[in-house]
């Protein structure tokens, strides 16, 4: 099991910027999809960005042109670069493998848009 830390979560005003990070412990982490996804109170987690080992990258449609994924394989780290904050992207975010498949979830980062 894969275990994924995320932070940089908080509090926005609608038109802000975060950049969210993940820090994975798996060493395989260089060689797989990976993705963040996000989770709002009575609904599935979606998939909201994810990026090949590659750096190939797909974006659900709601986010394209505001978020940004990236990796450092090195550090064998994720971030998300969230840019035109809307209250509708109010959720916890998660990183994980695409698909995640059996690995468990880490306690998300809290992301809050609201003025």
């Amino acid at each position: 099991q894969a275990q994924f830390v995320e932070s940089g979560g908080g509090l926005v005003q609608p038109g802000g910027s975060l950049r969210l990070s993940c820090a994975a412990s798996e060493r395989l982490f260089s060689f797989v999809m990976v993705a963040w996804y996000r989770q709002v109170p009575g609904k599935q987690r979606e998939l909201i960005a994810g990026i090949t080992n590659g750096g190939r990258t797909n974006y659900e449609d709601s986010v394209k042109g505001r978020f940004t994924i990236s990796r450092d394989n090195a550090k064998r780290t994720v971030e998300l670069q969230m840019n035109s904050l809307k209250p509708e992207d109010t959720a916890v975010y998660y990183c994980n493998f695409s698909p995640p498949g059996t690995n468990s979830w880490g306690q998300g980062t809290q992301v809050t848009v609201s003025s």
